[in-house]
């Protein structure tokens, strides 16, 4: 079962990481920053990843806690497949519940296998229209991650990944832009439309994200557009 994290605790870890990209003047070094603190997000996580990555997939920076993470994504870039680089190219997040069943990516599956990994989640970096890399968390422990981890941890990505970006591109990362305000206004909806099914069904804070979660599948919405329904007292619509 997962371990998930509230998204108080989110706004409490994305405020962190905005202090330490923020001072932060090399790309490589806020990189590390994001790997430390994307590790700390998810409780079970064995090591986690952040990879740069150019228009063609070429890895431009990378940051890494553990040994094991680092071999891991060595190995998808020497065989050009993988989550981390799935998760970018199609700019959709990845979850392997189980590694050891799971038969994508055989080639990196194969190479990994001895490593202590058994469950992965990575998720795009998006910076407004542009994917500039992907996070990805390890696991030692099968189903480690289910269904709901990725939109949490997309949660916390979205944010630092527009901060990268602008570093990245060597632009004055002290000003909060559109993007990143507009990110961080996505998470608040998503807060304030759980405190309403909190207060109208009487169920916990996670419950409420599962539930909100469970009808953006549904109605192919977006959780952003889910949640401003949910305040609005309207259903969501298909798009």
């Amino acid at each position: 079962m997962a371990q998930k994290l509230p998204l108080d605790e989110l706004s409490l870890l994305i405020a962190r990481i905005q202090g330490l990209l923020l001072t932060e003047e090399e790309v490589n070094g806020a990189v590390q920053s994001l790997a430390r603190a994307a590790k700390e997000s998810v409780r079970g996580t064995l090591g986690a990843g952040v990879s740069l990555m150019d228009a063609r997939g070429r890895r431009t920076s990378s940051g890494y806690t553990d040994t094991v993470v680092e071999r891991a994504d060595a190995a998808q870039y020497e065989l050009g497949e993988g989550p981390c680089l799935t998760a970018w190219a199609t700019e959709r997040p990845v979850l392997i519940q189980d590694l050891h069943s799971d038969k994508r990516w055989p080639g990196w599956r194969n190479t990994v296998l001895p490593l202590p990994i058994r469950s992965v989640v990575s998720v795009p970096l998006l910076a407004g229209k542009e994917c500039i890399g992907a996070l990805k968390l390890y696991s030692a422990a099968a189903n480690a991650y289910d269904l709901s981890t990725p939109p949490l941890v997309q949660l916390f990505a979205g944010p630092a990944a527009t901060l990268l970006s602008h570093i990245q591109a060597a632009e004055a990362p002290q000003k909060m832009t559109d993007g990143l305000q507009s990110s961080l206004h996505t998470r608040d909806l998503v807060n304030r439309a759980c405190g309403i099914l909190m207060e109208r069904s009487g169920i916990s804070h996670q419950e409420a994200l599962q539930q909100l979660i469970r009808e953006a599948r549904a109605s192919n919405s977006r959780l952003q557009d889910v949640s401003e329904s949910i305040l609005a007292g309207t259903p969501a619509g298909r798009e």
